[in-house]
This record gives structure tokens, C-alpha cells and sequence, in this order.
């Protein structure tokens, strides 16, 4: 019945030979990867008008040159980590530009920051659609956080659907938004240039503004910048796309660098020259749009494309996070079970984490995330500065042809995204204090699962010198996963209480399970090794068949079959998480077969 109901909402299992198959092209890549940072255009300007308000109106012509400030550190970031895909293209952005060129620590602190932002891009966008829904239907707002927890399902299931099916379904309300802004500001300029809009409205470009300081404007900006927030997520997501992949991520990033800028310079300079002002009831964006078209279709279209993009923006998070994720867990600073692809080609674990991170975050704050918004663009700042001073360590390290314009490029954002960060900790400290305070704790369980796995490695190191003694047993099946102390520790048992011994290895594809061949040959060419072939990654059926024949035969000759698995134990207990998972799962699975003994093997590290 669970298998039934997993294939009714996930779909079928995908072979490894499929994965190109799941990659993307430029068009859905530039839905997935930018819903974050289009849908910010909805609030960006919104966020600037807000800070020149507590001074009045007559500041609001600030606005167009804070847009300009915007524009520049947007033009900056879309260069660098241009450079950034280039110079890395595995994946990883500021994470992995960090680790190289800053260190170990820089580096985890510029994953944890992301991490935790891509939860907070989850909970806060879907909060806001939820906001949306409930503001044009006020009966439902008693059911606000089970709204959002239901759209929270709805995408992670979506997204474990697989990479291709998400960025299908996601494409056309992208770009529904994206249409539906470009005509609001081209029939605003129209409106405008034919006359029909007084220049009465708005305060001239210039005009002296008493009270106004450079910390205000300052602020301005750097609550502008909430629009630049999930710029970074191209870089991060570079394996998704379709070879060449560097290639379509740079152009696919300069595609929404091209779109986020117009969109967001439109509707700031129509909100300056129509004159509009935020209000607690109404946002900028459907202000302009009934100013422009009046409460017509075109309104209505807006505002529900608008809202739309609202909740799919949470769908970068999902794209972004489990290949964070992966680079974190293949330097082990994550568990390894962030490595295993699902059924769908997708890092399962990763897309699971996430939703039901975010869940918890809509029912640890009821729905209500706008204070997160603050330290959600904190979490943005602090990786865009870390990468672009990496980069400049790079290019000053390596000096590679043409590279004092991409050093002036990098540093020119790290000056801009440095500022940006020290005016949100100065104007805002009690919103993002709490950074100083996770951040540690992050960093700190990161180095405690590398320094575990470090030591499992050390001890698991197999000695060749050591020849096991062999006596007469029955037929013992051990599963292996790799040439480890464990598994040394698991042959030898085996060979001590069995006369017939078989090494069992699944393979997720030929290439690995040659090499596995070759290297048991050297190793421990007494021991016969069986290598099963698992196109859909699926270690427990391969084996569990596997058993099944050597059970029917081994009942005709009266012989008991052992499956003895092997399994370490961590001197730790809360390290059993990161180990054993399958282990687990497959002696559970075979407990139900008659003639079968399921037996371990414990192996401890520590005495």
C-alpha cells in the first residue's frame, strides 16, 4: 500500500541512466531558479517607499537614484557569479568559492547562512501567498497555517517528482508574472508619455528634502536590496542544467539579471512619477495596477500572478537546497545521506529536509514570518560578501588573463554587499541578532559531523597483514558497501562460522561496479564477490532477491542461510543517524523469511 501510494504521488522509479533526461534548459531553469528573485520585484520598491515615508512624500524622489544604487550591486553580483559558475562549475556558489579561497570556516559559514536562508525562502514566500489568498478571502484566515503547510506539500511532492515535472508545472505562472508586469510598465510609460499622467503627482527629481540623512538613505538601500535575494541560486543549482551546463547557467543568470532589473526600475520609477505611497492595506504593486488599468481584468490578472509567484518563489529553495546540501555532505559535513539520489533522479533527502523545516517555521511562528524577513536578507548578504571577496583572493592568487577587470568587478561588490550587511546589523539589529547566534551553533555541528567521519575513516582503514583463521560453517551472505575495517571485520566472522561465503555489492551503475571488482580482486580474492546492478538505486530489492535464490537452494541441501550485515558503532549515540540507515532498513525487510538467519555484525570504535 505505501509503495502504491509513493508511485500515485512521485511517479515511477527512474533508471541512473535517465538523469540527463532530468536536466534543464535555459526557459525552465529561468522559471525554477528565479521565482525568488523575480517575486521580490513585488515588494522590493515597496521596501525602499516604506523608509523615505517616515520623512514624507517630498523624499520619495529618492527613490530613483536608491534604484539606481540596486541596479549597480545587482549588475555587479550577475558578473561575479557569472565568474563564480565559470571558475566552479559543479554547483556549490558561495559555499564552495569560500571554502577554496577563504578557508574551512568562511566556507561553512557561507553554506549554513544558506541553508537556513533557503528554509526561510520556503517559509516566508508561501507565508505571503498565504497572505494573499487570505486577504481575498477573509473567512479562510483562521485556516492560515494549515494553508500554508498544505502548499508546503503540495511543492515538496512536486519536487520530488522530479526536477523536469516542477520546472513544467512552475513555467507558466513565472512567466504569466513576468508578462503581466512588462505590460503594467509599458502602459504606464505609454500613459505617461502621451501626457495623460500630471506631472503634479510626484515631488521633482532634486528637490531639497528637510531632515532627510545619509543613514536614512543608507537604510533605503539596503531594504531595497531585499529585491536581489535568491540571485545566488543559479550558481548553486549549475548540475541541473543540460550540457553544456556552464554555459546555459551563465546565460540562463544574465537572462533574469535582464528581467529583474527592468521589472524592478519600472516599477519603481511608475511608483515615483504616478506618486504612489504605501499603505498598510494595499501594496505598491496593486496601487500602480489601478492606477494604470483601474479595477478591470488587468488588474485582477496582475494581482493573481503576483500572488502566484508569491508561493512559487519557495520552489528556488527546493531547487537550491538539496545541491547545497549535496557539496556539504561530500566534504562530510552533512550526512551522507544527502548524497543518495531518489526515485525521481532528485536528492529526495534533501527536497524532505526542507519541507518539513519550513513547515515547522509556518507552526513555530502561526503563518506570520514577516518579522524573518529581516534576517532572511541577512542570510542572503553574508554569502554574497564571502564569495565576492573569495573571488578577489582568486583572481589576486592566480592572476589569470584579463583579470583586473574581474577583480575590480568583485571587489566593487564586495565594498557594495559588505555595506549593505553592516547597515541591516546597525538599522536592525533586534530583528538579526539571532545570526550571531545560530550561525556558531551551525558551524559548530558541522565540524563535529566532519571530525566523526574523520574518525570512522581512520578507523576503518583496513590492515592487509591481518590473514583471518577459516572454519567450517554454513552459507553466509555479507552485503558490503565498500573495502572497510567493518567490512574486513564482517568477512572474517563470516568465514569463521560459515563454509561458503559470498560478498554481496549493488552497484548503481557499470562504471562503479567495475572498479568495486578490480579492487576486491587485490584485496580479498578468497572471498567470492556477487555485484548486482541497480538502475533505480534500490539496494534492499537486489539483495533481497539475491537471497531469496540462495535460500531455495540452500533448503534442498539442508544448509541455513546467514545474512550477517555489517554495522558500526559510533562511540557517540546521536552518530547512528549518520550511519546505518540502510542497514536498518534491510534487516527489516528480511526478518519475515523463514529459513533466513538476519544477524549484524557489531563493530565498535571505541574500546
Amino acid at each position: 500500500m505505501f509503495s502504491s501510494l509513493k508511485r500515485f504521488l512521485i511517479g515511477r522509479p527512474l533508471k541512473s541512466t535517465e538523469l540527463g533526461e532530468q536536466k534543464l534548459n535555459k526557459l525552465k531553469a529561468l522559471a525554477v531558479l528565479s521565482s525568488d528573485a523575480l517575486s521580490s520585484v513585488a515588494y522590493g520598491t515597496e521596501q525602499i517607499l516604506l523608509v523615505l515615508a517616515t520623512i514624507g512624500a517630498i523624499a520619495f524622489w529618492y527613490s530613483i537614484p536608491i534604484a539606481i544604487g540596486v541596479l549597480i550591486l545587482l549588475v555587479a553580483l550577475i558578473l561575479s557569479y557569472r565568474q563564480i559558475i565559470y571558475s566552479y562549475p559543479h554547483g556549490g556558489g558561495a559555499y564552495v568559492v569560500s571554502k577554496t579561497n577563504l578557508g574551512i570556516n568562511p566556507g561553512l559559514i557561507a553554506g549554513g547562512s544558506l541553508l537556513v536562508d533557503y528554509i526561510l525562502t520556503v517559509a516566508v514566500s508561501v507565508s505571503a501567498g498565504t497572505d494573499a489568498i487570505t486577504s481575498a478571502f477573509p473567512v479562510l484566515h483562521q485556516y492560515t497555517v494549515g494553508i500554508a503547510i498544505t502548499m508546503v506539500v503540495f511543492i515538496t511532492i512536486l519536487n520530488l517528482r522530479g526536477v523536469t515535472e516542477s520546472a513544467t508545472v512552475l513555467a507558466y505562472p513565472v512567466y504569466l508574472f513576468v508578462l503581466a508586469l512588462v505590460i503594467l510598465i509599458i502602459v504606464g510609460i505609454f500613459r505617461i508619455v502621451n501626457g495623460e499622467v500630471p506631472s503634479t503627482l510626484h515631488t521633482p527629481i532634486g528637490t531639497a528634502v528637510p531632515g532627510i540623512t545619509l543613514f536614512l538613505l543608507l537604510r533605503a538601500f539596503a531594504s531595497g536590496c531585499s529585491a536581489l535575494t535568491g540571485v545566488e541560486a543559479i550558481s548553486n543549482a549549475v548540475p541541473n542544467f543540460k550540457e553544456p551546463a556552464a554555459k546555459n547557467a551563465a546565460k540562463t543568470l544574465v537572462m533574469m539579471g535582464f528581467i529583474l532589473a527592468f521589472l524592478f526600475v519600472g516599477v519603481t520609477f511608475l511608483a515615483y512619477w504616478y506618486g504612489i505611497a504605501p499603505k498598510a492595506e494595499e501594496t505598491v504593486v496593486s496601487q500602480l495596477a489601478s492606477e494604470v488599468f483601474g479595477r478591470g481584468f488587468m488588474y485582477y490578472f496582475i494581482q493573481g500572478t503576483t500572488a502566484l509567484i508569491l508561493v512559487l518563489a519557495a520552489n528556488t529553495g527546493f531547487s537550491a537546497f538539496p545541491l547545497l546540501a549535496y557539496n556539504l555532505a561530500s566534504d562530510k559535513y552533512m550526512p551522507r545521506m544527502y548524497l543518495i539520489r531518489g526515485d525521481r533522479l532528485g536528492y529526495s533527502n534533501g527536497i524532505i529536509t526542507l519541507g518539513l523545516a519550513s513547515i515547522l517555521l509556518i507552526i513555530a511562528f502561526k503563518g506570520q514570518t514577516e518579522q524573518l524577513i529581516p534576517l532572511y536578507a541577512v542570510g542572503v548578504f553574508i554569502p554574497f560578501t564571502l564569495s565576492q571577496t573569495g573571488m578577489i583572493v582568486k583572481w589576486v592568487r592566480e592572476k589569470p588573463a584579463g583579470w583586473i577587470p574581474k577583480l575590480l568587478t568583485n571587489l566593487l561588490g564586495a565594498i557594495i554587499t559588505l555595506t549593505v550587511l553592516c547597515i541591516f546589523f546597525i538599522t536592525k539589529f533586534t530583528q538579526v541578532w539571532s545570526v550571531l547566534v545560530f550561525l556558531p551553533i551551525i558551524v559548530f555541528v558541522f565540524h563535529q559531523i566532519h571530525k566523526h567521519y574523520d574518525a570512522v575513516a581512520e578507523q576503518l582503514r583496513v590492515n592487509p597483514n591481518e590473514i583471518p583463521d577459516k572454519i567450517e560453517g554454513n552459507v553466509v551472505i555479507v552485503p558490503v558497501a565498500g573495502i572497510t575495517k567493518v567490512v574486513e571485520q564482517s568477512l572474517n566472522y563470516a568465514q569463521a562460522i560459515g563454509d561458503y561465503v559470498l560478498a554481496v555489492y549493488v552497484a548503481f551503475d557499470r562504471e562503479s561496479m567495475l572498479r568495486m571488482e578490480e579492487k576486491w580482486k587485490k584485496w580479498r580474492p578468497d572471498v567470492r564477490l556477487v555485484t548486482l546492478i541497480s538502475y533505480y538505486r534500490d539496494l534492499i530489492a537486489p539483495i533481497s532477491k539475491l537471497v531469496d535464490m540462495i535460500e531455495s537452494k540452500a533448503e534442498k541441501r539442508n544448509y541455513t542461510v546467514t545474512v550477517l550485515i555489517p554495522q558500526f558503532i559510533p562511540k557517540k549515540g546521536w552518530h547512528n543517524f549518520l550511519h546505518n540507515q540502510s542497514s536498518v532498513l534491510l534487516r527489516l525487510y528480511l526478518l519475515y523469511k523463514k529459513n533466513v538467519i538476519v544477524s549484524t555484525v557489531p563493530y565498535r570504535l571505541h574500546k
